[in-house]
């Protein structure tokens, strides 16, 4: 086989939607994984294709040119009225089983892709988004004039400019039949209001959460579940509004991630108001570690007093000798049971200016370096002095003895 006649091609996370281009980006959220992209046939399979346009918004269509498409092409799609501009974020078989997850009412929803966008289209495409801020801003003031009691969030523009969406936030029911007529007159496009709540405008906003990861309500979060404080219960966490709340001023969505995992381990931890009786005192519930499967009892309801650090079995064991009318003589089963070790941190005790200290001994050692270097060169000169000082003794010796 001749190797030359055959071409490669380097496989890159882009096409798949794992790059700074897709997922990462504000403009690109919610992209899916295509782990089919590689598949002979996967275009072929179905013709319908995911689009998506500004922040979260994603809609289905109908490819019924047959074009070429891929991830990342820009096209122009059938709107309501005139026509849309969005970027290809799927195809092939995920996207029916995208379709599916978004429980669409009927299949009048998914309408059809025209073609590729032409650079006209790209350049009615930019002047309309460049409108966007500033119609916000404007809109912002004509409902605080009009007295409504809503938030205007975003705004976003069609593709062809005629037609303009806001994005509103409201706790009650409002009346925004003028302020529909007094934008269009302003505006001059088609306005469609649409309500949001708190968790979908961070997620159209974007931002970067407390774990110093970008939020993900605008990265991978689609469907949002209520969110409790019982989670927090469940979990031990302390009851701060301030470190439960996110960036949307609601409970945080990770609340939910690992409740399952600590229901789970919770089941095997003690009841948390059962006293613990020994021979020698009774012991209160004073902390547990749900995960560890820990706990720690104190003789004091109140204060920390002589803390024994037991694991839960032990605990469940001791309520079951004590139902029976058995008292332990102590709380741990032999005395020597003590709290597990955790892992410990290597660099704890490190000092940070050892690197300091390291450069400068290494310097010293240079400097020695070269001193010793010099009085070696030193004790070769000598050397050198006594071999030839030998040489001419035996000369001179020669010399008397040839005059003699």
């Amino acid at each position: 086989m001749d190797y030359k006649d055959m071409t490669f091609t380097l496989a890159t996370g882009c096409g798949r939607g794992l790059c700074r281009k897709s997922c990462s980006r504000s403009d690109h959220q919610l992209n899916v994984y295509d782990w089919l992209a590689d598949i002979s046939g996967n275009n072929e399979s179905t013709d319908l294709v995911e689009v998506q346009f500004k922040n979260t918004r994603k809609a289905y269509y109908h490819n019924i040119n047959r074009l070429d498409l891929k991830k990342g092409d820009w096209v122009a799609v059938e709107a309501s009225p005139g026509h849309d501009i969005g970027v290809v974020t799927l195809t092939g078989r995920l996207a029916i089983m995208q379709v599916k997850k978004a429980n669409l009412k009927s299949a009048d929803d998914i309408k059809r892709v025209y073609r590729f966008a032409r650079d006209t289209d790209m350049e009615k495409y930019e002047e309309a988004k460049a409108r966007e801020h500033s119609t916000m801003i404007q809109s912002r003031q004509i409902a605080n004039e009009l007295g409504l009691n809503m938030k205007i969030g975003d705004v976003e523009y069609q593709g062809d400019g005629n037609k303009a969406i806001f994005y509103y936030i409201a706790d009650e029911r409002v009346d925004f039949r003028q302020l529909i007529k007094v934008l269009a007159n302003t505006f001059h496009v088609r306005i469609e209001m649409k309500q949001i709540g708190a968790r979908q405008e961070a997620g159209r906003i974007g931002g970067t959460g407390p774990c110093g990861r970008e939020l993900c309500c605008a990265t991978w979060m689609k469907n949002f579940s209520s969110v409790s404080t019982t989670a927090a219960r469940l979990q031990d966490i302390s009851l701060n509004p301030q470190k439960l709340a996110g960036m949307c001023a609601k409970l945080k969505c990770c609340l939910n991630y690992e409740v399952d995992c600590y229901m789970e381990a919770g089941k095997k931890m003690p009841p948390k108001d059962t006293v613990l009786q020994t021979a020698d005192s009774d012991y209160y519930l004073f902390k547990q570690d749900i995960i560890a499967g820990i706990v720690t009892y104190s003789t004091d309801k109140r204060l920390a007093a002589n803390l024994e650090t037991i694991p839960a079995e032990r605990a469940v064991e001791i309520i079951e000798m004590n139902k029976r009318g058995e008292k332990p003589v102590q709380l741990t089963s032999d005395g020597t049971d003590k709290e597990p070790q955790r892992p410990k941190d290597l660099l704890a005790d490190a000092d940070i200016a050892r690197f300091d200290k390291a450069k400068k001994k290494k310097k010293k050692k240079n400097k020695n370096h070269g001193d010793n270097k010099g009085a070696n060169n030193d004790q070769g000169k000598v050397n050198a002095e006594q071999q030839n000082k030998p040489n001419g003794n035996h000369q001179q010796q020669q010399h008397h003895h040839h005059k003699g």
